[in-house]
């Protein structure tokens, strides 16, 4: 059975920001920086970048 994870959004950012500003990446730097395993997910239902964390869930 496959592993199951539950999702933590930590923070949203619009798509269309400025041209050559990465907000979602930074912010994602940074909290990988202080060891927190986030990554950046586009959410094309909202047009956004989350910056999210997995979390393992028991069965």
């Amino acid at each position: 059975m496959p592993d199951q994870h539950q999702r933590t959004v930590l923070e949203r950012f619009p798509a269309g920001g400025p041209r050559g500003s990465w907000p979602a990446d930074e912010y994602a730097a940074r909290q990988q920086a202080q060891g927190q395993p986030a990554r950046v997910v586009m959410d094309l239902h909202t047009d956004s970048f989350l910056v999210i964390v997995d979390t393992p869930t028991q069965d």
